[in-house]
């Protein structure tokens, strides 16, 4: 008999700011070497943390900035690179300030308007989230 692993759990954001472009936004994606993948910036849980903390906390490692919270997204659930289920918990975020420093996760983040971004993005599951935080924000693009 197998026993169901519980799946991974993992916070993140669609970073945001406003642009002087025509889009009016620009969305930060994060490249990560490990993985030669474009995404959102994420990560798993530390012991005893919140969902909505560690998405805070994963923007800052990740980007280097600080940001506010603002509506929850889908989550998306797959099966990691080791075989386990994941669910990753999103929100909305809008980039408060900070500046981004390559680090040992993400070696490039790029601001790009939401069409640029859905092309960059790696994965279907994220570029899902695009016409979500769009509604949030009143838009109906992307």
């Amino acid at each position: 008999m197998t026993v169901a692993q519980p799946p991974v759990q993992a916070a993140g954001c669609v970073l945001w700011r406003r642009s002087a472009s025509a889009d009016g936004i620009e969305l930060a994606v994060v490249f990560r070497p490990k993985w030669s993948d474009w995404s959102w910036p994420k990560g798993k849980l530390k012991s005893g943390e919140t969902f909505r903390s560690a998405a805070v906390r994963e923007v800052k490692e990740e980007t280097g900035m600080t940001c506010r919270l603002g509506a929850e997204l889908p989550s998306a659930y797959y099966t990691d690179a080791q075989g386990r289920p994941k669910v990753v918990q999103y929100w909305a975020a809008d980039a408060i300030s900070g500046t981004f420093e390559p680090n040992d996760e993400v070696s490039a983040v790029d601001w790009l308007s939401p069409e640029a971004a859905r092309e960059r993005l790696t994965w279907d599951r994220d570029r899902e989230l695009i016409p979500a935080l769009l509604a949030t924000l009143g838009r109906r693009d992307g």
